[in-house]
């Protein structure tokens, strides 16, 4: 297998150098954490299927216009990727009430909420990944106000059309968390969707039972998780070749 620098790894995923300049092979581990990092596991398959899912979005995001950093799937874990400058504020957006918004509010987990709402959080593990707002973001030079601008227009489109799409196969997106980066091209710079989207980063409840079918099966010990991915999969009309087993990484050259 061909060795490859790793540049960055992650909790559920790892970054290699591409095979071109400006590129870089995304490689989806099984790992799964929660509670900032607080809880830790194994989700067997769930790289396999979040590479498919994450194709899959951000595929036909990118047939609407929405600009991603995601190129290609390059095999069952890995998927080829441009190369941007994260920018280190992750955008939540709520459609329904869940998680630490329930928690906050005082308010019943499922409450559909009056409208979207879209919360900034600064990327900081050792921090606890705190909510901040856009005056925090804007006077730390995290992004520009014309950055929040695109990354905020971007995330009320993608949240509509993926509404749309998740409820044509029967389940409602409760809320997800996007990131974002800055693609350079020559001299000039746009922000475009990075990362992934997948039950990973995904709240998805099924419309008539309620069933949840995200990493909320782990964080709460619900049972049934890798059978979760793998429905989202199914109703998605994606079956990994092989189906969800396990292969090795790539050689890592430090």
């Amino acid at each position: 297998m061909t060795r490859r620098r790793r540049i960055y790894e992650g909790k559920a995923k790892v970054l290699y150098e591409g095979p071109e300049p400006g590129t870089l092979v995304q490689y989806f581990k099984d790992d799964a954490t929660a509670f900032n990092n607080q809880k830790r596991g194994v989700i067997t398959g769930k790289g396999v299927l979040n590479n498919r899912i994450s194709e899959y979005l951000m595929s036909r995001l990118g047939e609407i216009g929405v600009p991603t950093h995601f190129v290609r799937r390059l095999n069952m874990r890995e998927q080829l990727v441009r190369e941007v400058e994260i920018i280190p504020v992750s955008l939540m957006v709520r459609n329904v009430a869940a998680g630490s918004l329930a928690k906050r509010f005082g308010i019943p987990e499922g409450t559909p909420l009056p409208r979207s709402i879209i919360e900034y959080y600064y990327k900081s593990e050792e921090l606890g990944n705190p909510m901040v707002s856009e005056e925090h973001v804007t006077a730390f030079g995290w992004a520009a106000p014309q950055d929040l601008d695109d990354m905020m227009a971007l995330s009320l489109r993608i949240n509509d059309y993926l509404n749309g799409l998740f409820l044509g196969i029967g389940l409602r997106l409760v809320d997800f968390r996007l990131e974002f980066g800055r693609l350079w091209e020559n001299e000039e710079m746009r922000i475009v969707l990075a990362d992934e989207i997948s039950p990973d980063n995904c709240r998805l409840w099924d419309i008539k039972t309620n069933d949840k079918l995200d990493k909320d099966r782990f964080r709460e010990d619900l049972g049934r998780v890798e059978e979760a991915y793998q429905e989202v999969a199914r109703r998605l009309g994606i079956f990994p070749e092989g189906g969800p087993g396990d292969v090795k990484g790539p050689k890592v050259v430090q």
